[in-house]
């Protein structure tokens, strides 16, 4: 088993484009650099997702984890990595997804909801993990799941998550949040999500900024 690490970002939030085109991708994303976010994934159920992520990859800088979402199969991880992706997040967990990421030096985020899936995940080499729908099992549900978990492991919040939830979530330890149609929404302007993304990273700011 090979690990990638989850890298260390000034703010560990990663930005969820479901539906996003690639004739609208340069302005979203270009907003959601200007507001200071480094993690982007574009879910491949949203139309030519790897042209949206090769322009983001263009656009973004090297720091600045560019991946999809949604991936399921190990021939979407090798048309990722084609397209310059570095990040990868799935609903579930498929070890030879994971582990095709893993040697392509990808980071990898896999979907989990049972102390059995984080486990497995874990042991397949995740770089973090993605407790999704976050909003069904809550901060205390997965503080109680993460009591089991190896701590060099990752854990973030995905699903119903938005930035009035960091607070309740930071009280038990977690710092990582995906952030979906709190933040975008197919059809939305570069100005709505510019404002949306200010937004989110103010309270961010305020609440784990004792943290940085």
């Amino acid at each position: 088993m090979s690990r990638t690490t989850w890298p260390k970002l000034k703010r560990d939030l990663v930005a969820i484009l479901r539906g996003l085109k690639p004739e609208e991708a340069e302005g979203i994303v270009g907003a959601l650099l200007e507001a200071g976010f480094e993690a982007i994934e574009v879910p491949l159920n949203s139309p030519e997702p790897f042209r949206s992520i090769e322009i983001a990859r263009k656009l973004a800088p090297a720091n600045v984890l560019i991946g999809a979402g949604t991936v399921l199969t190990v021939e979407d991880v090798d048309r990722l990595r084609e397209a310059g992706g570095d990040l990868l997040v799935s609903p579930n967990v498929e070890p030879a997804v994971i582990g095709r990421a893993s040697g392509h030096g990808m980071v990898t985020m896999p979907g989990v909801f049972t102390p059995t899936e984080a486990l497995a995940a874990a042991r397949a080499g995740a770089s973090a993990l993605k407790f999704f729908p976050a909003s069904v099992l809550g901060p205390n549900g997965i503080k109680a799941i993460q009591a089991v978990l190896p701590a060099e492991v990752p854990v973030g919040a995905v699903g119903g998550v938005s930035e009035v939830d960091f607070a309740a979530y930071k009280a038990v330890g977690i710092r990582t949040f995906g952030l979906g149609f709190s933040l975008y929404k197919p059809g939305a302007s570069a100005k709505d999500v510019a404002e949306k993304a200010r937004v989110a990273v103010a309270a961010y700011d305020a609440v784990f900024e004792s943290q940085s």
